[in-house]
């Protein structure tokens, strides 16, 4: 139950768990897509976005989706992924990591994630290779980064791509400087209004691999291959998954905020960590020589502390205004999917776990208010 009469509560200040920075120069691009971005110019700000977004992760292939969904699932069908086929990836995810393997008739191999990171790991994956296991998708959570040394490594020597969600890791980086998304056989980001930067909603797809790239250019253009004059002519049974050049626009004013929009979320990561670094609980890993984008600040309860109820803390922050989000739940619990407890970690960290607010906005005396709040459940 609430401490706070509910006078008190109704007139706190909203604070939202996630919402975009929009300023004058998004409203601007969006406005002069709207106005001007038509017949020869209705790919300008799409090409742009593409361009700057390559450059900015360093990668020789962009493509820009209505999500990270869309990306993930044209990058299966460009690795070949058959029905029947298997893909390793970790238990605490969202369905999103999930569904393209789906959507392919192939078959998602759930692997317990390690305690710190919450992401893959690699003895789990090791252990789940079958003759059928095609590809491992390396999930970035939250902005924690997949162990990449180990999971290429077995990559490699197995022969099996390793494909990178890094749709939640935006500004994060792996120990020898890469950022997410440029080590794998290819990547997703996800643009949505709670990501680090939006297009509203939004993806892209990334890739070194030109062959891979062809094939995803032409199945994100209702399969005409890149090149292709014939009008209306296809080569293959395509997708539609091409964003907006409005969305687009957006993009790029974003682009031109995005390492402010980065900082601010560590800075913000900071807070959090300084007010609640001596409670039993831990927040987003760091590991010596990384860089962690912080996209989503989360607290696990340690283990010991039997008397946390995540529902009561969840209760408390809603009756204070707040929104709660609760971690995500481990796939194998959803209907779709068999129970799997066997993943011991998976099992355990959604009950100890929720996400605390962060977006651009967020006031000192707000990120207060969460920690109080925390404090007493705590």
């Amino acid at each position: 139950m609430s401490n706070a009469p509910q006078s008190e509560a109704s007139t706190l200040s909203k604070i939202y768990y996630s919402k975009p920075s929009i300023g004058p120069l998004e409203a601007e691009y969006a406005a002069d897509a709207a106005a001007n971005g038509w017949a020869e110019h209705c790919f300008d700000y799409l090409n742009r976005f593409e361009k700057e977004f390559a450059e900015w992760l360093g990668v020789k292939h962009t493509v820009a989706t209505t999500g990270a969904t869309g990306a993930l699932h044209m990058g299966l069908v460009a690795l070949g992924i058959q029905p029947g086929d298997e893909v390793i990836l970790g238990d605490i995810n969202w369905i999103a990591s999930a569904a393209p393997i789906v959507y392919l008739g192939a078959k998602p191999v759930f692997v317990d994630v390690l305690e710190d990171t919450w992401c893959l790991d690699p003895e789990k994956v090791e252990a789940a290779i079958t003759p059928k296991t095609k590809a491992i998708m390396a999930v970035h959570l939250y902005g924690s980064i997949a162990d990449m040394d180990a999971l290429l490594d077995i990559g490699r020597r197995h022969g099996i791509p390793v494909v990178e969600d890094a749709a939640e890791s935006m500004g994060s980086r792996w120990k020898n400087g890469q950022r997410t998304g440029t080590m794998g056989a290819y990547s997703a980001f996800s643009f949505h209004g709670s990501k680090t930067m939006t297009t509203g909603e939004g993806g892209m797809f990334a890739t070194n691999d030109d062959k891979i790239a062809h094939t995803v250019k032409a199945l994100n253009a209702h399969g005409r291959l890149p090149g292709q004059t014939k009008q209306f002519w296809a080569d293959m049974i395509g997708y539609k998954y091409k964003m907006s050049n409005i969305q687009a626009a957006l993009g790029c004013a974003q682009m031109q905020r995005l390492e402010d929009l980065i900082e601010r979320r560590r800075e913000i990561m900071a807070k959090y960590r300084a007010r609640l670094g001596n409670l039993p609980l831990a927040l987003n890993t760091e590991p010596e020589g990384t860089v962690n984008g912080f996209w989503m600040p989360t607290i696990v309860v340690n283990r010991d502390v039997k008397t946390f109820d995540r529902q009561a803390l969840l209760d408390d922050m809603v009756a204070h205004n707040i929104d709660a989000r609760v971690f995500f739940w481990p796939l194998t619990m959803l209907p779709m999917f068999e129970d799997k407890p066997q993943n011991e970690i998976s099992y355990s960290l959604y009950q100890r776990a929720i996400n605390l607010p962060s977006y651009y906005d967020l006031k000192d005396d707000e990120i207060d208010r969460v920690c109080d709040i925390i404090r007493r459940h705590v």
